[in-house]
């Protein structure tokens, strides 16, 4: 068959069967509209769910509690350290003591258990990140964690090369990938 008779054909096609196309292509749309919003909000952008919800928003941003009280490593260490349920129960003891929330912790004391957190924030397993030096340069968390005082549930970052090197960049900070980063 020629071209124009396969073009006049295929014309035919769709204009005698435009309304099932359309109702075909609304169904379609629609399916994917209903699914995007019944699986994306409202965990979409907030991060993975911890086994006691801890929201920094509170603790950071309403009680004004320094990052370095619960992450006590933070500046004299590589890694920030995650707070042991102690730490917690140092003011939960005496703080909505009685709250749901607040009984996981103490079973969790109890069976002498830390509390299994979730990662939020995850670095390739070739890079060495050094919190203490970024602390020592009085980088704030927030340069690199967002707007944590703002965030019930932490968002988490996978952090990328990229970021890095543009903050380093930005801050006339050493680039060298060996003394840096890939130690």
């Amino acid at each position: 068959m020629e071209p124009a008779v396969l073009f006049k054909n295929g014309w035919m096609f769709i204009r005698a069967n435009l309304t099932a196309i359309l109702v075909s292509a609304g169904t379609v749309l629609s399916l994917g509209a209903f699914l995007w919003l019944f699986y994306m909000p409202p965990a979409f952008d907030i991060g993975p769910e911890q086994p006691i919800p801890f929201s920094h928003r509170v603790h950071a941003g309403v009680k004004s509690i320094d990052c370095k009280f619960c992450h006590p490593y933070v500046a004299r260490s590589v890694h920030p350290g995650i707070p042991p349920v102690e730490k917690c129960l140092y003011c939960h003891n005496y703080i909505i003591a009685g709250h749901p929330e607040i009984l996981k912790e103490h079973a969790y004391f109890n069976a002498g258990n830390p509390v299994p957190w979730v990662k939020a924030n995850y670095l390739p397993e070739h890079v060495m990140f050094n919190h203490k030096r970024h602390i020592q340069k009085e980088v704030l968390c927030e340069a690199c964690h967002g707007d944590i005082l703002s965030m019930d549930r932490i968002k988490g970052v996978r952090f990328k090369m990229e970021f890095c090197i543009a903050c380093h960049r930005e801050k006339k900070a050493n680039l060298d990938c060996w003394l840096g980063c890939h130690n």
